[in-house]
């Protein structure tokens, strides 16, 4: 699987079907990058507002991707 494939994929999952899960709108979720088993998230939104939200969201996201992407350990958020 290609770096862009890996990256893809994981959109889709966060788009299709965390987000919707978490309550969040599918383009709150922007993945920047995906490698070394870590995935580049920028968040926008509701979600974005303040550090301390920031770092529960990305405990959640993390979670649910290791589920759905065994190929990613770490979700990171990019401001």
């Amino acid at each position: 699987m290609t770096p862009t494939d890996l990256r893809d994929r994981v959109q889709h999952v966060f788009r299709a079907e965390i987000a919707p899960a978490l309550g969040f709108g599918g383009d709150d979720i922007d993945v920047l990058d995906v490698s070394d088993g870590v995935a580049e998230v920028r968040l926008s939104g509701a979600c974005a507002s303040c550090a301390g939200g920031i770092a529960v969201v990305v405990a959640m996201l993390e979670q649910e991707l290791r589920q759905r992407v065994p190929e990613v350990d770490v979700v990171s958020a990019v401001m």
